[in-house]
């Protein structure tokens, strides 16, 4: 058990205030807003965190439930087959109806049946499963911030909704390489505690010795880059990257742009210089393996990045490792909807460690294992380099 029960009621509580504080700035009509169709409304992502304490708990634990609304189960699914039809993410913006405020009654309503469920009920099965919705609803958190953040920088008012950019994060002044040796290192989760099944089964892995960075590349390390003409020179990218960045012309990070000379990026507190020692932040993976191979360097793989955690600082933001995400060995997918979490997202994406300044507190771990596609930016990600 990772909790007691009042500590579990506790944390439900506290993550679910959390999801609503994230969108304090927002008005009725930022609600819908879904910029791409890598994105999600913020209304969504509130009733779908929602529908998975519905669907996946209430309605087989608690007895004689009602569910709330019998669309809810098809509208806010978002990929478990297993539970149903679903509306294609795309569309999730042209969900109109139902409206905010019904989504909000639709909280309180699955909120107050999940804590009427806990005062009666104890088994393991149940609060394993509300710990997960739990976690669930934390990486919800973070998606809600990166996909208001992205739908609202398109709008050319350069709207300002919080007083300072939520992620915000100076490099440390001091900075270096860790040498580590050669040898075999246990990597994955020890068993301690909560994790998700893609950071299973624990293994051994032989590493050659390396030296990895202390600290992630800044701004103005960043600028270099793309002053020496970074963005032009094919020889730093992939194939698929040059591909990538001609198709979409990409020639900076993520809402970076020049004027007068200087950069500026749109921040939840509206268009601002870029700080050159901030950390670089909005990067995809083609970015930083451009940038490394720009310093005669390269991206770690997740597995030096892990036997390394203990000795550098991490947590500013997402960091690119040079490893496809992939099963660890002895792996396998649960039955049921609930191991349609991890497993079957394992092609066609790289793995990303740490953490962000988005990142609820307490929700990350060295051997967490985040996962993207390889041209995707809108996330705070960033680039460590190792040699």
């Amino acid at each position: 058990m990772y909790l007691s029960i009042t500590a579990l009621k506790a944390k439900y509580i506290e993550t679910r205030q959390r999801t609503l504080d994230l969108c304090s700035g927002l008005q009725p009509e930022d609600f819908n807003l879904q910029g791409a169709d890598f994105t999600s409304p913020p209304k969504w992502h509130l009733a779908h965190t929602t529908w998975f304490f519905e669907e996946m708990i209430l309605k087989n634990f608690a007895k004689n439930y009602d569910v709330f609304n019998q669309n809810y189960a098809f509208l806010f699914n978002s990929y478990y087959n297993n539970l149903g039809e679903r509306v294609l993410r795309k569309d999730r913006g042209l969900l109109s109806r139902p409206y905010i405020q019904n989504v909000f009654t639709y909280r309180n309503y699955v909120d107050k049946h999940l804590k009427n469920l806990l005062d009666i009920r104890s088994d393991q099965e149940l609060i394993d499963l509300v710990y997960l919705g739990i976690q669930h609803e934390e990486q919800h958190q973070e998606l809600l911030q990166t996909d208001i953040k992205y739908s609202l920088s398109l709008n050319p008012m350069n709207l300002r909704i919080h007083g300072d950019e939520v992620p915000k994060s100076t490099a440390p002044k001091e900075s270096g390489w860790k040498k580590m040796k050669a040898g075999i290192y246990d990597i994955g989760h020890d068993g301690t505690g909560f994790c998700y099944d893609n950071e299973l089964n624990r293994h051994k892995v032989y590493l050659e010795s390396y030296e990895i960075s202390t600290s992630l590349i800044r701004n103005k390390e960043y600028i270099e880059f793309i002053e020496a003409g970074g963005y032009t020179n094919f020889n730093y990218w992939l194939d698929d990257a040059w591909a990538w960045l001609k198709s979409e012309n990409i020639h900076a990070p993520l809402y970076w742009r020049k004027k007068d000379g200087q950069w500026f990026h749109f921040t939840l507190s509206g268009l601002t210089k870029v700080n050159s020692d901030e950390m670089l932040s909005h990067i995809s993976y083609y970015e930083a393996m451009a940038f490394a191979s720009w310093k005669g360097c390269r991206l770690p793989t997740e597995f030096e990045w892990e036997a390394a955690a203990d000795n550098i600082t991490w947590g500013s933001k997402w960091e690119w490792t040079n490893s496809a995400y992939l099963p660890y060995p002895g792996f396998s997918i649960a039955d049921g909807a609930v191991g349609e979490y991890n497993g079957k997202f394992m092609a066609n994406q790289m793995v990303l460690r740490g953490a962000s300044e988005a990142t609820t507190k307490g929700h990350s771990r060295k051997t967490y294992r985040n996962f993207f596609q390889p041209n995707l930016q809108w996330q705070f990600t960033g680039i460590r380099l190792a040699k």
